[in-house]
């Protein structure tokens, strides 16, 4: 038997050289993991801890008895199920907007030649630059004037103004990555410009839009400065971050229902992204280097 034939089946043994770097790169993704998770670990054991573990000077890693009494505390505070239907409309309205908008823009730019479309497509990356703040008090002089002040549906085009330029960018990058001539042979067999690219490219897209989706969500979701400091000042009309930023003024030093509450809050977010986690590498990867 030759040496070719005996290391047919085996894989190539990597330089001893680089065993030392290779494990230095996964002590520091694993220390990255560390950092990150911890503080979510921290927040979600609190809210398991007895009161008498959370206020005790030797911190505890480990509750070594779980209750349920800080999330019931949390659920039966006033204002919990407005708050969390607040949040979800506002968080709906805005990513489904976002997507329909966002699909007709990235097809125009990805399929369409028309003049102004690179200007376009520049202005859409200028304003996904553009930092949030910056933006606060021209969109409050123009709800103020439109008498468009304490009102979920002003939030709700907000967020879908700041979930747009990302959600156009990703889409657009993903289409090209379609070729063309799918759409064009379901033209020659009779389906309409907008059939084809019902049939044929919109079911390659779902990788594209559950990411977007996914990222329109979480900023939707987690905003706090609008919803606070700008556009809603009236209590029923208020959301969940902003919920919880007076939750601690309502229970004092309960910290324990705070961490429940936040824990919730969390819970959506985290479901969503499990659910979608699949699509979510594909999508941004497609969108961001293609195109």
């Amino acid at each position: 038997m030759t040496t070719a034939t005996r290391g047919a089946g085996h894989a190539p043994r990597r330089p001893p050289a680089q065993r030392p770097r290779r494990l230095l790169l996964r002590l520091g993704a694993a220390l990255t993991v560390l950092v990150c998770l911890f503080p979510v670990y921290w927040m979600s054991t609190t809210a398991f801890k007895p009161a008498r573990d959370i206020q005790t000077s030797t911190p505890l890693l480990v509750p070594r008895t779980w209750t349920l009494e800080h999330f019931r505390t949390a659920v039966e505070a006033d204002g919990f199920g407005q708050f969390w239907r607040n949040s979800l409309l506002v968080t709906a309205g805005a990513v489904l907007l976002s997507l329909v908008v966002a699909l007709g823009a990235a097809f125009a730019v990805a399929r369409m030649r028309w003049r102004g479309r690179r200007a376009f497509v520049l202005a859409v990356f200028i304003a996904q630059m553009a930092p949030w703040e910056s933006l606060i008090i021209p969109i409050y002089i123009i709800a103020r004037d439109t008498d468009m002040l304490d009102r979920l549906t002003t939030l709700s085009l907000v967020y879908f103004m700041v979930t747009l330029p990302f959600t156009i960018i990703v889409l657009r990058g993903f289409i090209t990555t379609i070729p063309p001539e799918l759409e064009e042979a379901a033209q020659v067999d009779g389906c309409t410009r907008f059939g084809a690219f019902r049939r044929v490219a919109l079911p390659l897209l779902v990788p594209g839009l559950m990411a977007t989706s996914l990222f329109g969500f979480i900023t939707a979701w987690n905003e706090f400065a609008y919803a606070n400091f700008l556009i809603i000042k009236n209590q029923d009309q208020r959301t969940l971050p902003v919920w919880l930023s007076s939750f601690q003024n309502t229970f004092g030093t309960d910290w324990g229902a705070t961490m429940a509450a936040s824990t919730l809050f969390a819970l959506p977010a985290l479901v969503l992204f499990l659910l979608l986690q699949r699509h979510v590498t594909s999508g941004l990867a497609s969108g961001a280097v293609k195109g």
